[in-house]
């Protein structure tokens, strides 16, 4: 596959908390938005992808060892944060591909998102873990309520906040021309999913990246944003 990203830390936010962390030779893909106040948010969102990252170098993917993975990144944050007062509360959610050949391993946790744009259509493949994302799939409020929604930035699931950690890890063909898309809030809050997959229509690589950081900019970019585009060979 090849990778295309960026990250930037729009127009609101001082720092950047979004970490991006590629492993093209182990087939690792990682994307983690990080929270808390005074850099530890920038330090929960690296430190996950970097443990994650080395936890799973050289090794054969299976479903097991990314979720031993996050469980491990989780453990290490988690300790940080109780012996660090400065750290305390920080968290990050974090969204990885690891291809495995004819299949691609998802893991997730958080609202961070994973989308497979084939056939020119857009799917979004992970579950938000979030208030909103709850009652959109309670039907209790729509999708286009829950872009307004007060609550909609509060996660129910986060890597780092707890001493224990519910990973959702799934396996998925790997088809031929599919591109898939990792990406923070601060990209989907802003930029409206027909925007992306119009986007990602008319815009293959660097260009449909760059694309998607400039609509999340011209729409106000209130949060720092980082797009993760991976494309698979026809």
């Amino acid at each position: 596959m090849k990778a295309y990203f960026r990250s930037h830390v729009g127009l609101v936010r001082e720092q950047n908390e979004d970490t991006v962390l590629t492993d093209e030779q182990n087939g690792l893909y990682i994307l983690a938005d990080g929270m808390g106040g005074h850099q530890a948010g920038e330090v929960a969102s690296l430190m996950a992808a970097t443990i994650l990252r080395d936890a799973l170098a050289g090794q054969e993917p299976s479903v097991d060892k990314l979720t031993r993975g996050f469980r491990r990144a989780n453990d290490a944050v988690y300790e940080k944060s109780l012996a660090d007062s400065q750290y305390s509360g920080m968290g990050t959610t974090m969204t990885a591909l690891w291809d495995d050949g004819d299949y691609l391993l998802l893991g997730h946790v958080g609202d961070s998102r994973a989308y497979v744009f084939e056939d020119g259509k857009l799917r979004q493949v992970s579950v938000d873990h979030s208030v909103v994302g709850d009652m959109v799939r309670s039907g209790a409020i729509t999708a286009a309520q829950a872009r307004v929604h007060p609550y909609r930035n509060v996660i129910t699931r986060a890597v780092g906040t707890e001493d224990t950690i519910r990973t959702d890890v799934m396996e998925l063909p790997k088809m031929a021309g599919a591109r898939w898309l990792l990406c923070s809030d601060g990209l989907t809050d802003m930029v409206e999913d027909d925007e992306i997959a119009d986007t990602l229509r008319s815009c293959d690589g660097e260009a449909a990246v760059d694309r998607l950081i400039e609509l999340a900019l011209l729409h106000g970019g209130k949060d720092n944003v980082s797009v993760l585009l991976l494309e698979v060979d026809a």
